[in-house]
């Protein structure tokens, strides 16, 4: 005969063992839902860090966010204080690439820093521009006027060669390299005097020269019009500002897409209608 504790302790017994039961069958399903949660869940996107100029580089760049973002590319937007920490800041492995410089001041820096870097694709074409708060055309410069002009080899060539073409001066003939400076004026009938001065400086330095040879980036920079420029670079300019990467990284995907976004009719209708004629898409 059974004691009535006997009986009690069974009954206990087959409770917990129904509660076991209900909790491991509860556990199964959460596993499962868990699991299939897994598989369909987005995968995070990858980070594109860009080093750029912060005008117009940095917001032709943020026009293509949303596109990007739409193919799995988180595209972040790097800017510097100092542009020329871009290309070592991509050596360094800061950024996945920049967007500031055409090929000519490239080919500079990689001959005395000896990047490995190449060209992922061409963008824009920003004129160089002379600029003057004294004088309205290329005419009225004096005998002995003083002009700025960019203190790096490339684009003080750039900004010489302009001159050049406006009939101001001439240049030795046989210039391959894309550099130049006024030790390489054969004529100079005005007699101007030249004045190298930092490319981003230039536009400060406006009113105490009669004239200065400025990128369109400072330009825009300082809220000045591209338009009053009484001498500028045409559409066949050689100085298209690139997008550069390390050397054999042009062909990752992330980077492709973000050459794809950037030579799309988009981009091409965004800086017709936010710069006009002071951006010309190089694509």
């Amino acid at each position: 005969m059974k004691s009535r504790f006997t009986g009690r302790l069974s009954v206990a017994l087959v409770a917990l063992a129904l509660v076991a039961a209900a909790a491991a069958g509860c556990k199964k399903k959460e596993g499962d839902a868990g699991k299939g949660a897994e598989n369909t869940a987005p995968v995070a996107g990858k980070t594109l860090k860009v080093g750029a100029a912060v005008v117009p580089h940095a917001d032709i760049l943020k026009f293509v966010v949303p596109k990007l973002k739409e193919q799995g590319v988180n595209l972040e937007v790097v800017t510097f204080d100092d542009e020329v920490q871009l290309n070592p800041a991509l050596s360094e492995k800061q950024i996945d690439a920049n967007y500031f410089q055409h090929v000519p001041y490239l080919e500079a820096v990689v001959k005395e820093k000896n990047y490995q870097f190449n060209v992922a694709g061409s963008i824009h074409v920003e004129p160089i521009g002379l600029y003057s708060k004294k004088i309205k055309s290329v005419a009225e410069l004096k005998n002995g006027a003083q002009i700025a002009v960019p203190n790096n080899p490339s684009n003080e060539y750039r900004a010489l060669a302009l001159l050049e073409k406006q009939g101001l001066i001439k240049l030795k003939p046989g210039i391959s390299n894309f550099q130049a400076t006024p030790q390489d004026i054969v004529e100079n009938p005005k007699k101007i005097k030249f004045v190298e001065v930092e490319a981003a400086q230039l536009t400060r330095t406006l009113p105490d020269v009669d004239g200065a040879v400025i990128n369109t980036n400072f330009i825009l920079d300082a809220k000045i019009d591209p338009q009053s420029a009484i001498a500028r670079e045409d559409a066949k300019s050689h100085y298209a500002n690139i997008v550069v990467v390390r050397k054999g990284e042009e062909n990752r995907d992330d980077i492709k897409k973000l050459l794809a976004a950037l030579q799309s009719p988009e981009l091409k209708q965004f800086l017709k209608e936010k710069y006009g004629a002071a951006i010309i898409p190089a694509f």
